[in-house]
C-alpha cells in the first residue's frame, strides 16, 4: 500500500505501535489467514491487519499476517472498494468534423 495521499496513518491510536505488539505476540507472530480450504497459513507474521475494514483498533478486530497474505487482503478489498464506486464516464462527445465547423 502506498501512503502517499493517505490519511490512514493519522487515524491510527497514539498507541499503535504498543497494539501492534500485542497482536503479534499474541498470534504468535504466525500468520492468521484462513484459506478456502479451512487451513491457516501460519507463515512467519510481522504484519496487522485490520479484520474488518475501518478504524475499529479492537484487538480482537486485530490480526497478524504474512507480507504475502496481507498483500493479497489488501488488493482483494481495493478491488471490492473500486467495483462499489460508480464508473466515470469512459466515452467522450463526439468531436464535430473540422469540414462541418
Amino acid at each position: 500500500m502506498t501512503w502517499e495521499g493517505s490519511d490512514r496513518r493519522a487515524r491510527l491510536p497514539h498507541d499503535w505501535a504498543l497494539r501492534r505488539v500485542r497482536v503479534l505476540r499474541r498470534d504468535g507472530y504466525r500468520c492468521r489467514q484462513v484459506f478456502t480450504t479451512g487451513e491457516r497459513c501460519g507463515a512467519p507474521g510481522s504484519e496487522v491487519d485490520h479484520i474488518e475494514r475501518g478504524d475499529n483498533h479492537d484487538p480482537t478486530n486485530l490480526q497478524t499476517l504474512c507480507a504475502h497474505c496481507h498483500a493479497r487482503k489488501t488488493a482483494g478489498e481495493a478491488a471490492e472498494a473500486r467495483r462499489a464506486r460508480p464508473r466515470a464516464q469512459r466515452t467522450r462527445e463526439p468531436e464535430r468534423h473540422p469540414g462541418s465547423l
